[in-house]
């Protein structure tokens, strides 16, 4: 709201083009006296009397408290509903394009609801094209700008910045973001099933990478348990976008406004599709490890069709690396080796875990086919990407391989040293290096 003297005069404007007195403005709410000091500036109306005299102008609440014409705000909504479209349906890059112009807009406007909105968009993109630096800057700055906002408005930025840190190996401090939202969501007794749902599938993927397996299947299971309660008709939030174009046309503002929130919170949840995309992700995974291979295929690919249908690139590539292992150990090693390559032609600074993973795969196919040195060459590159990041589960099953290839060759002084890095990063079995779980909110559980 602008200063007093600001509103003042713009009520004495408006007034005065509309051939009305003091008097015929107050009726039959306020006296002349008050419209008086109203139009002098020495007064701050409250909201009520905004929204009356706004009334009586012929005017929107918004124009007449900040002089912005109502219709420049509803075009902004209308146009980030439609950038929100076009990064569920088409490319990350034209998306991002039209998101920088609208933050612009945001900003010259100084609607600062918009203006976040433009970064979650921002940062959304710049995660699937894998640029990390970019999307915690634009996720961090949409934190900000949301820092007053009750948590389930600010999980969508912890959800980002913690996946870009994830992405950049750093998985403790993931942990930590999506663990302390989820803990203070269920503090607050703010039950929210699409904030809950987004915070719970992101943590899946630390908890797998620093081995806290019973941890990721539980919040899988929570995040599924959870999905049914946010439906993504994408064709529902179409129709409200045309009906706010509509409405807009009309001048019908407001009608605009409602129907364009139906659609913004219908176009969010299409992000939810790669978070349930991470839950059949993490099914693959379980069942990978109890040896039902076909199953696990079945899940992983699920999983990576999901991911394509949004474009996802570099999540897709990292779902192939956990389908690899799965092929790997069914006998497909052509295939197994095909969907490795693929994922690092994207390059280890995209996720050095699953770079690592790869390269250790690519190792255990070389050495299936009798070739040691390249075995050799992959475990010693995955040996460097895994200590980067501290996934110790991993680093101590591949030092492991390592060291017996050393062995196998004759290599013993090597081969120990290999051992004793390894054991170095060992943790007792069903162990983490992370604190307590966070708890679950009192309405999901049994």
């Amino acid at each position: 709201m602008d200063d007093p003297a600001a509103i003042g005069r713009r009520v004495q404007r408006l007034r005065a083009e509309r051939g009305l007195t003091q008097r015929q403005l107050a009726d039959p709410s306020y006296t002349p006296a008050y419209v008086s000091t109203l139009e002098s500036g020495r007064v701050r109306p409250s909201e009520t009397a905004l929204r009356f005299l706004a009334e009586r102008l012929g005017t929107s609440y918004e124009e007449l408290a900040t002089g912005r014409p109502a219709h420049l705000a509803t075009e902004l909504r209308l146009a980030l509903v439609e950038a929100r479209r076009q990064l569920a349906t088409g490319t990350a890059e034209e998306a991002a394009e039209r998101y920088r112009c609208l933050l612009t807009d945001a900003e010259h406007l100084d609607l600062v609801p918009e203006q976040a909105e433009a970064l979650l968009g921002l940062g959304d993109c710049a995660l699937e094209t894998g640029q990390l630096v970019d999307a915690r800057h634009h996720f961090h700055a949409a934190e900000r700008l949301l820092a007053e906002e009750p948590l389930p408005r600010r999980a969508r930025a912890v959800r980002g910045r913690a996946v870009a840190h994830l992405l950049a190996g750093e998985l403790r401090y993931a942990c930590y973001l999506l663990e302390s939202a989820i803990d203070e969501l269920g503090a607050s007794g703010l039950a929210d099933p699409e904030a809950l749902v987004v915070l719970y599938a992101a943590v899946i993927g630390p908890y797998m990478d620093m081995g806290a397996h019973a941890r990721a299947a539980h919040a899988a299971e929570l995040a599924l348990a959870l999905a049914p309660q946010v439906d993504d008709p994408a064709l529902v939030a179409g129709m409200h976008r045309q009906v706010a174009r509509t409405f807009l046309a009309e001048g019908r503002t407001a009608d605009a406004d409602a129907s364009l929130a139906k659609a913004q919170a219908i176009y969010q949840q299409l992000s939810l599709r790669t978070d349930l995309a991470h839950c059949h992700w993490m099914r693959g995974y379980v069942l990978a490890q109890s040896g039902e291979l076909t199953a696990a295929e079945t899940e992983l690919r699920a999983a990576r069709d999901m991911l394509n249908v949004r474009r996802a690139a570099l999540f897709t590539a990292q779902v192939e690396v956990e389908l690899a292992d799965v092929l790997r150990r069914l006998g497909r090693h052509d295939e197994a080796s095909d969907l490795l390559s693929a994922f690092l032609e994207l390059g280890d600074r995209h996720g050095a875990v699953h770079a690592g993973g790869a390269h250790r795969l690519l190792g255990l196919i070389a050495e299936e086919r009798g070739d040691s040195e390249t075995a050799e060459e992959h475990y010693v590159t995955a040996l460097g990407l895994l200590e980067r990041s501290g996934a110790s589960g991993d680093l101590a099953d591949l030092c492991r391989l390592l060291g017996d290839l050393l062995r196998r060759g004759g290599r013993t002084e090597a081969a120990l040293d290999a051992y004793r890095t390894g054991l170095g990063h060992r943790s007792p079995p069903g162990t983490t290096t992370l604190g307590p779980a966070p708890t679950t909110p009192a309405f999901l559980r049994r």
